[in-house]
């Protein structure tokens, strides 16, 4: 592990998990976590939704987004801030950075989800189009930063990002505590890893006994990959629908901590497929009357994959955003 990334798990905490939710709690309340009967009946375990898709730009990502806007705007040390982007992270960026006057550069991969774009402009971005995916984009981020003196916000690599994220683990917590009942496992898709690793230094620090499985599409299993091997494998391809999951090339400091191992990291990490997540969008459309967008539906696709093992548990199911396009949409739903 280099020093930088001890450096940034020492940062990433419970206690600043709780420090972040002052900030947070500014401009959000907290999501609902429901159980719906007819999912659970379906399922065979009693499966909790988390409903970050409920958040104003749709995502969980917003969490981070404003509890790093608030420790930048307080520095201010750079002109503006720039990130790369599907779309979930990048609405982030961009309605935090309006919050508190900040100009926000986005760039994004050509082709990309033309609704979530129209989003990030709405939030008063500016969208620069620059590479075939994700990850190219990421590189022409790097080299606009230095151009134009921007402070580069990277989806993982910020503690106040992850540190914002986790407060909807700590929401979970204790709405199972004000129950009085376990949390037996929780299912959490993996883009970059904040959600993930929010929930781990929530999770092994108040509900240790909680398993936790990350889930990742069939066509883009580069944490998957890396998880295995137990150090950083990329892809060259990112083959999914599913663009809230579509990364080619893990974060290092997000795997060390998805690697502390059973009990400190990650129990386990799950692929489903494109048509298993299809599969989930539809069931939880059809039990919950929420529309999830890919990412979204594959905790509960990764759920259903499990079946028999997970019969009678406390299940939570994490639904991360809810940013489907139209024409996705229309696909979905036509067959």
């Amino acid at each position: 592990m280099s020093e930088t990334s001890a450096s940034l798990q020492q940062a990433v905490s419970i206690d600043a998990i709780r420090a972040a939710r002052e900030i947070v709690y500014q401009h959000i309340t907290p999501t609902p976590l429901l159980e719906y009967p007819l999912l659970s009946e379906e399922i065979g375990a009693r499966v909790f939704v988390k409903h970050e898709n409920h958040l104003p730009t749709g995502a969980f990502k917003i969490r981070g987004g404003l509890n790093f806007m608030h420790h930048f705007a307080a520095a201010r040390t750079h002109s503006g801030v720039i990130t790369a982007t599907r779309g979930n992270h990048g609405q982030s960026v961009a309605l935090a950075a309006r919050l508190h006057g900040i100009p926000a550069t986005i760039v994004i991969p050509f082709g990309n989800n033309p609704e979530k774009n129209a989003a990030m402009q709405a939030f008063g971005a500016r969208l620069v189009e620059h590479g075939r995916d994700f990850d190219e984009a990421r590189e022409e981020t790097a080299r606009l930063a230095e151009a134009e003196n921007l402070r580069y916000v990277h989806s993982f690599n910020e503690p106040q990002i992850v540190n914002g994220v986790g407060t909807y683990a700590l929401e979970i917590i204790e709405a199972f505590e004000r129950r009085g009942e376990r949390i037996d496992a929780i299912f959490v898709p993996i883009g970059m890893g904040s959600g993930l690793c929010g929930v781990i230094s929530a999770f092994r620090a108040l509900s240790p006994e909680t398993k936790i499985y990350g889930v990742q599409a069939e066509g883009a299993p580069s944490y998957y990959l890396s998880w295995q091997a137990g150090k950083v494998v990329e892809t060259k391809h990112a083959h999914t629908f599913a663009d809230g999951v579509a990364t080619r090339v893990p974060a290092p400091m997000a795997l060390d901590i998805i690697n502390r191992g059973p009990g400190e990291g990650v129990d386990e990490i799950l692929l489903v497929s494109d048509s298993e997540i299809i599969r989930a969008i539809r069931l939880l459309w059809r039990t919950t009357h929420n529309l999830a967008e890919g990412a979204g539906a594959a905790a509960t696709a990764a759920t259903i994959k499990l079946g028999e093992q997970l019969r009678g548990q406390n299940v939570v199911n994490v639904m991360s955003g809810a940013n489907l396009d139209t024409t996705t949409l229309r696909e979905i739903f036509s067959n």
